[in-house]
């Protein structure tokens, strides 16, 4: 009887110990499985993706060379426009004398008038009218497109040349007040420019 109750006694504790060494052999992998960290080679969160794609910054000090970034260079060529041809231009065929002549030709007188208004316009004294009308009269019979074809002399004193005349020789206002000028400049006054005009046929 004892030897029975002891062998229970010994087959119970072993059966006890079995028991609590399934029950260990059960929970220790799930403990251990708690207690490890995710391998590195599992499934890939978006948030360790993220990681994984930053930069790192380096901030360099105040102060310190930064070499400029090398780009390629790269020419254009432009074609130049050509120089347009010019377009020759026909000279007019004016004859000369008339009152419209070309470009190139005198500038005629054609504006009217009569020899008291020019003379007034061109500043001269009354008093000197007579002096100017019997110079004029000889020069050019009081034509303002009169025009010495040797000499060159023009308008109505006969100005030689004609472009010493300031403005245009053959306006006879331009040329008498130019011939004002010059008989009281040459011989003092329209009295003198006659006197020597009358003794020498010229003046």
């Amino acid at each position: 009887m004892r030897n029975g109750g002891r062998r229970r006694g010994v087959a119970g504790f072993f059966s006890g110990l079995a028991v609590v060494g399934f029950a260990a052999a059960m929970v220790a992998p799930t403990g251990v499985a708690l207690a490890q960290q995710p391998e590195a080679d599992g499934p890939e969160s978006a948030y360790s993706a993220a990681l994984s794609e930053t930069q790192n910054l380096t901030v360099t000090a105040e102060g310190a060379a930064i070499a400029p970034v090398q780009r390629g260079t790269f020419s254009v060529y432009v074609t130049p426009k050509p120089t347009p041809t010019p377009t020759p231009t026909t000279a007019s065929s004016g004859s000369s004398g008339s009152s419209n002549p070309g470009p190139s030709g005198p500038l005629f007188y054609t504006g009217g008038g009569a020899p008291a208004e020019w003379m007034a316009a061109a500043g001269i004294p009354e008093s000197d009218w007579g002096y100017v009308d019997y110079i004029v009269s000889r020069e050019s019979g009081w034509n303002p497109n009169a025009t010495n074809k040797s000499s060159g002399a023009c308008g109505l004193v006969q100005a030689l040349p004609c472009s010493k005349v300031p403005g245009n020789g053959y306006d006879p206002v331009d040329n008498l007040r130019w011939a004002s000028g010059y008989a009281t400049g040459r011989y003092g006054s329209w009295a003198g420019a006659h006197a020597f005009w009358t003794n020498n046929h010229w003046w």
